[in-house]
Protein backbone atom coordinates (compact mmCIF):
# COMPACT_ATOMS: atom_id res chain seq x y z
CA UNK A 1 0.00 0.00 0.00
CA UNK A 2 2.45 2.50 1.62
CA UNK A 3 4.15 1.64 -2.28
CA UNK A 4 1.18 2.83 -4.18
CA UNK A 5 0.68 6.01 -2.22
CA UNK A 6 4.14 7.29 -2.86
CA UNK A 7 3.51 6.70 -6.67
CA UNK A 8 0.76 8.80 -6.19
CA UNK A 9 2.34 11.24 -4.08
CA UNK A 10 4.79 11.31 -6.44
CA UNK A 11 2.93 12.51 -9.46
CA UNK A 12 1.29 15.52 -7.73
CA UNK A 13 -2.06 14.31 -6.11
CA UNK A 14 -0.08 14.60 -2.81
CA UNK A 15 -2.18 16.73 -0.94
CA UNK A 16 -4.98 14.95 -1.65
CA UNK A 17 -3.91 11.73 -0.90
CA UNK A 18 -2.30 12.53 2.64
CA UNK A 19 -5.39 14.52 3.35
CA UNK A 20 -7.42 11.01 3.49
CA UNK A 21 -4.97 8.94 5.04
CA UNK A 22 -5.20 12.27 7.96
CA UNK A 23 -8.54 13.79 8.01
CA UNK A 24 -10.48 10.75 9.99
CA UNK A 25 -7.37 10.57 12.44
CA UNK A 26 -7.39 14.39 13.29
CA UNK A 27 -11.58 14.06 13.29
CA UNK A 28 -11.48 11.28 15.75
CA UNK A 29 -9.10 13.95 17.68
CA UNK A 30 -12.44 15.97 17.53
CA UNK A 31 -10.63 18.28 15.41
CA UNK A 32 -11.36 19.59 11.94
CA UNK A 33 -8.68 19.06 9.30
CA UNK A 34 -8.82 22.58 7.72
CA UNK A 35 -6.14 21.79 4.96
CA UNK A 36 -2.85 20.01 3.97
CA UNK A 37 0.43 21.19 2.38
CA UNK A 38 2.92 19.37 1.03
CA UNK A 39 5.83 21.09 -0.44
CA UNK A 40 8.48 18.40 -1.50
CA UNK A 41 12.06 19.30 -1.85
CA UNK A 42 15.37 18.05 -2.28
CA UNK A 43 16.51 16.14 0.95
CA UNK A 44 13.99 17.02 3.38
CA UNK A 45 10.02 18.23 2.44
CA UNK A 46 7.36 19.58 4.47
CA UNK A 47 3.99 18.68 5.47
CA UNK A 48 1.86 21.15 6.92
CA UNK A 49 -1.60 20.75 8.70
CA UNK A 50 -4.15 23.50 9.46
CA UNK A 51 -5.96 21.93 12.02
CA UNK A 52 -9.57 23.91 14.28
CA UNK A 53 -12.12 23.57 16.65
CA UNK A 54 -15.11 25.21 18.18
CA UNK A 55 -13.16 27.69 20.17
CA UNK A 56 -9.79 27.86 18.28
CA UNK A 57 -6.88 25.84 19.10
CA UNK A 58 -3.72 26.07 21.00
CA UNK A 59 -0.21 24.60 20.92
CA UNK A 60 -0.82 22.15 23.19
CA UNK A 61 -3.79 20.83 20.65
CA UNK A 62 -1.15 20.86 17.61
CA UNK A 63 1.25 19.18 19.37
CA UNK A 64 -1.66 16.15 20.44
CA UNK A 65 -1.52 16.28 16.71
CA UNK A 66 1.14 15.72 15.42
CA UNK A 67 2.22 12.89 17.91
CA UNK A 68 -0.91 10.97 16.43
CA UNK A 69 -0.34 12.17 12.72
CA UNK A 70 3.29 10.61 13.37
CA UNK A 71 2.23 7.33 14.03
CA UNK A 72 0.02 7.00 11.57
CA UNK A 73 2.55 8.79 9.08
CA UNK A 74 5.07 6.14 9.88
CA UNK A 75 2.46 3.40 9.60
CA UNK A 76 1.23 4.02 5.80
CA UNK A 77 4.73 5.58 5.03
CA UNK A 78 2.98 7.57 2.00
CA UNK A 79 6.24 10.04 1.92
CA UNK A 80 9.27 8.77 0.39
CA UNK A 81 12.32 10.34 2.42
CA UNK A 82 12.63 12.95 4.63
CA UNK A 83 10.05 15.59 5.81
CA UNK A 84 8.93 17.59 8.69
CA UNK A 85 5.85 17.97 9.82
CA UNK A 86 3.88 20.90 11.12
CA UNK A 87 0.69 21.45 12.75
CA UNK A 88 -1.26 24.71 12.54
CA UNK A 89 -3.94 26.80 13.47
CA UNK A 90 -5.78 28.51 10.18
CA UNK A 91 -4.64 32.40 12.03
CA UNK A 92 -6.88 35.59 11.14
CA UNK A 93 -5.27 34.60 7.39
CA UNK A 94 -6.75 31.45 6.84
CA UNK A 95 -5.78 29.32 4.03
CA UNK A 96 -9.17 28.70 2.05
CA UNK A 97 -8.88 25.22 0.55
CA UNK A 98 -11.72 23.56 -0.27
CA UNK A 99 -15.50 24.58 -2.02
CA UNK A 100 -16.88 24.62 1.48
CA UNK A 101 -14.74 27.03 2.86
CA UNK A 102 -15.43 29.58 -0.29
CA UNK A 103 -19.09 29.05 0.63
CA UNK A 104 -18.64 29.76 4.14
CA UNK A 105 -16.22 33.03 4.11
CA UNK A 106 -18.45 34.36 1.31
CA UNK A 107 -18.49 38.41 2.12
CA UNK A 108 -15.01 37.97 3.69
CA UNK A 109 -11.76 40.12 1.73
CA UNK A 110 -9.30 37.43 0.22
CA UNK A 111 -6.07 37.16 -2.04
CA UNK A 112 -6.26 34.29 -4.09
CA UNK A 113 -3.31 33.47 -6.12
CA UNK A 114 -3.64 31.33 -9.67
CA UNK A 115 -1.75 28.45 -10.71
CA UNK A 116 -1.59 29.97 -14.19
CA UNK A 117 -1.40 33.65 -15.47
CA UNK A 118 -5.47 35.28 -16.16
CA UNK A 119 -4.69 38.32 -18.79
CA UNK A 120 -1.31 38.83 -17.56
CA UNK A 121 -1.95 38.21 -13.72
CA UNK A 122 -1.51 35.10 -11.05
CA UNK A 123 -2.58 37.20 -7.87
CA UNK A 124 -5.99 38.81 -7.31
CA UNK A 125 -7.42 40.61 -4.03
CA UNK A 126 -11.30 41.33 -3.28
CA UNK A 127 -14.65 40.35 -1.53
CA UNK A 128 -14.92 36.64 -1.85
CA UNK A 129 -18.61 36.30 -3.68
CA UNK A 130 -18.82 32.65 -3.19
CA UNK A 131 -19.27 29.33 -5.41
CA UNK A 132 -20.97 29.49 -8.99
CA UNK A 133 -20.73 26.54 -11.05
CA UNK A 134 -18.02 25.32 -9.00
CA UNK A 135 -16.32 28.72 -9.77
CA UNK A 136 -14.82 30.69 -6.94
CA UNK A 137 -16.53 34.41 -7.89
CA UNK A 138 -14.55 37.16 -6.60
CA UNK A 139 -15.69 41.12 -6.68
CA UNK A 140 -12.48 42.54 -7.70
CA UNK A 141 -11.87 45.77 -8.59
CA UNK A 142 -15.58 46.55 -9.01
CA UNK A 143 -16.22 43.78 -11.49
CA UNK A 144 -16.92 39.73 -10.46
CA UNK A 145 -14.38 37.28 -12.07
CA UNK A 146 -15.06 33.56 -11.88
CA UNK A 147 -11.95 31.03 -11.21
CA UNK A 148 -12.06 27.17 -11.46
CA UNK A 149 -11.44 25.58 -7.95
CA UNK A 150 -8.66 23.79 -9.69
CA UNK A 151 -7.10 26.90 -11.47
CA UNK A 152 -6.30 28.19 -7.55
CA UNK A 153 -2.87 27.25 -6.23
CA UNK A 154 -3.38 29.37 -2.69
CA UNK A 155 -6.13 31.68 -1.71
CA UNK A 156 -6.21 33.07 1.91
CA UNK A 157 -8.34 35.53 3.77
CA UNK A 158 -7.57 38.76 4.54
CA UNK A 159 -7.60 39.52 8.28
CA UNK A 160 -9.92 42.73 9.11
CA UNK A 161 -9.24 44.82 12.22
Amino acid sequence: MAHFLFAVVSMGQDSHILRQILEPVVAAMGYELIGVEFHPHRGSALLRLYIDREGGVNVDDCQRVSHQVSGVLDVEDPIHGHYRLEVSSPGLDRPLFEARDFLRFAGRPVRVQLAMPLNGRRKFTGRLVGLRDDKVVLEHEGQELAFPLTAIEKARLIPEF
